[in-house]
């Protein structure tokens, strides 16, 4: 956040200067203008915060606003304004989300776009500038303001679709805004790569593959990953688990989702939030093996206590899981044979196959899984029913026997 820093000028009046970081990174450069007037330089302070950190459109470095020529772009149509400008005025995102949205921005587009506008007028975005994006974040080209040198790696289909989401609703709020800002979005025909590569798909392990990878787990986070793969839930809510969400003494015991770790922002940390939807507070039947694991997991703990914790206390950060529990453990098991490579989101997924294999219907695995709509779990586990392709075939000539010869002459 933008602040003012209080100076002595050689005379003994005083000035007072207004620093902030370039897009609220701590990475970001530096950034200040200088103010003879208290009240003034308060005003340009709540200026720049409101302009996601970044110079308020139109304003001069040392002159204040400026009118621009006829013939000029303000800078409020100038891609590296208007994109954080509509980042900033998102109202259905979260702060963490709109934090990645700024670095986004930052590092995987400003380079290609921040000289160019997003109106009609002055060197517009076009689809050929789209076009060229997508094919140098496929093969891992710097733009063209990028420094001389700068190295970049390739990224998969679902990482540059993410970020051409991300473009098209920047572009199609232009259009929206004023048809005669923009009249149309040079995304809305884009041609994006193929999912043709590894990377790019979720993984999903056998029940073998599963059983190699957790032999190589250290013991104080196998229970975490059984609980995660036998549940589906996102680490996030996993790790927010509660005594007070577990019905063990009933007759079908129930762990209940009602809350998961949220980020406050640049540099606030974490704190327990809602889950990420409404349909992710949701109620999970347990198996008598689960039970018996939380029993265990609960003994000696109040109703608020954390169910699963890190060896020194507190919650488990994702990162420090990673680095030391997940990654050695998926060394150690490729070493053994296993030939796939896991996220450890891919539990989540890996759970979904176990239950389509089992024959569980997609509307039971949305509910399971939180998922908003049913079309998030079609799309994203439909692939898997060709395994169900025996039960097809067995229903349809179960169906079709009744226009059989033999059916027929009995009914004449």
């Amino acid at each position: 956040m933008a602040y003012i820093r209080t100076n002595e000028r050689l005379g003994g009046d005083p000035s007072f200067t207004v620093m902030w970081r370039a897009g609220g990174s701590r990475t970001g450069k530096t950034q200040r203008e200088t103010f003879d007037d208290e009240d003034a330089a308060k005003r340009f302070r709540d200026l720049v915060n409101g302009h996601a950190q970044q110079w308020p459109p139109g304003w001069v470095k040392g002159l204040g606003f400026v009118e621009p020529d006829e013939d000029s772009v303000p800078d409020s149509e100038m891609f590296r304004v208007y994109a954080h400008n509509h980042v900033a005025l998102l109202t259905d995102i979260s702060d963490h989300t709109r934090i990645n949205y700024t670095r986004f921005i930052e590092r995987h587009m400003m380079p290609w776009f921040g000289e160019l506008s997003v109106s009609n007028r002055g060197p517009k975005i076009t689809r050929d500038h789209v076009s060229q994006w997508i094919l140098d974040l496929k093969d891992g080209r710097p733009g063209p303001l990028h420094p001389p040198g700068t190295a970049r790696r390739a990224y998969a289909r679902k990482t540059i679709a993410n970020l051409h989401g991300l473009l098209f609703g920047i572009l199609q709020s232009a259009v929206d805004a004023d048809p005669a800002l923009r009249d149309s979005n040079p995304c809305a025909h884009s041609k994006l790569p193929k999912g043709n590569d590894a990377e790019d798909d979720e993984v999903f392990l056998e029940p073998e593959e599963f059983a190699l990878l957790r032999q190589h787990i250290r013991a104080d986070a196998v229970d975490i990953v059984d609980v995660l793969v036998s549940t589906g839930l996102r680490w996030g809510e996993v790790t927010a688990l509660q005594r007070k969400d577990l019905t063990l003494l009933s007759k079908r015991p129930t762990l209940r989702v009602q809350r998961a770790w949220k980020r406050r922002g640049e540099g606030g940390g974490t704190f327990l939030g809602a889950p990420k939807t409404k349909k992710s507070r949701r109620t999970l039947v347990l198996t008598p093996d689960q039970v018996t694991l939380f029993q265990r997991l609960i003994m000696g703990k109040d109703p608020s206590d954390l169910i699963f914790t890190a060896p020194e206390g507190g919650a488990w950060h994702s990162g420090v899981f990673y680095a030391h529990r997940w990654k050695p453990a998926l060394n150690a098991a490729s070493a053994a044979g296993l030939t796939k490579c896991p996220r450890i989101h891919d539990l989540r997924h890996t759970h979904a196959s176990w239950l389509i294999a089992g024959k569980v219907p997609l509307p039971v695995i949305q509910a399971r899984l939180g998922h908003e709509s049913i079309t998030t779990t079609v799309d994203r586990y439909g692939h898997l029913l060709a395994s169900s392709d025996d039960e097809v075939v067995a229903a349809v000539e179960w169906a079709m026997a009744a226009t059989g010869p033999q059916a027929l002459a009995g009914v004449a």
